[in-house]
């Protein structure tokens, strides 16, 4: 299937949203819950997977996929039906930086963390990349199970916190926190490593294992992802009210 060539916009700073502009007849495909708004003349369709699949167990077994990444079983594709250009906004589930990424200038294929992906011209395949090494199967967390985007249209990742963008050269080395990946391309080679050393694994804070990307190959990394978010959301809402105490910290180990 060809995929679709739209033009876009990116608006916002930190909470962002894309704005999409479709020809007649052209599609965009998108997560359940990222639409925020659209022109009339545009047709809004829920469906099993990416609408790659041909049959009904093609289209079952591209659902058990998305299933296996934590995903919803269905995506929705909205489709200009008039005769003149159309507009579709998707927003940012929460605040960050959306990465436009030309999957025909990227080698026609990249793998994003399994909650990244926000929309994508229709043609676009969405599907599950599992890493096959054994050490990042045990240990990956975050970047274990992750998502591959195929096809040569636009597509859309989201970040948490910046983002920044690296090219890494062939053979060169990047150790970084597994969460805090968002995407690369398809060259880069992916392991899990472990930190090591008694006081780095007992006290470090920062978990046991991180990730080494290798290149050649660009790698995206966000500085916040939404699982460290999440703790610490946790951490604060826990009815403690340690900010005006006189021991702080201290005063709820004693506890």
């Amino acid at each position: 299937m060809n995929n679709h060539e739209i033009d876009y916009r990116i608006h916002g700073e930190e909470m962002q949203c894309v704005e999409i502009e479709l020809d007649p007849q052209e599609s965009v495909i998108a997560e359940p819950g990222s639409f925020m708004m659209m022109t009339e003349g545009i047709k809004m369709e829920t469906m099993f997977g990416d609408g790659n699949e041909k049959g009904l167990m093609g289209k079952l077994f591209s659902a058990g996929k998305r299933m296996l990444t934590g995903e919803n079983l269905f995506m929705t594709v909205f489709t200009n039906i008039d005769k003149t250009k159309k507009q579709v906004t998707f927003a940012a589930p929460y605040s960050g930086k959306i990465i436009p990424l030309d999957l025909n200038a990227l080698g026609g294929k990249v793998i994003c963390q399994k909650d990244a992906f926000l929309c994508a011209a229709k043609g676009v395949s969405v599907g599950i990349e599992f890493q096959k090494k054994l050490g990042t199967g045990l240990f990956g967390g975050e970047g274990f199970i992750m998502q591959k985007l195929e096809g040569d249209g636009m597509t859309f990742v989201h970040s948490g916190g910046h983002v920044m963008e690296k090219e890494l050269l062939p053979g060169e080395i990047l150790k970084i926190d597994t969460g805090c990946i968002v995407a690369f391309t398809k060259n880069v080679d992916y392991d899990i490593q472990f930190v090591g050393g008694v006081k780095n694994t007992l006290f470090g804070g920062e978990g046991l294992f991180f990730a080494q990307l290798k290149g050649p190959g660009k790698v995206w990394i966000q500085t916040l992802p939404i699982s460290r978010l999440a703790g610490k959301i946790l951490q604060f809402g826990s009815g403690r009210k340690e900010e005006g105490g006189i021991l702080g910290s201290l005063g709820s180990i004693l506890e």
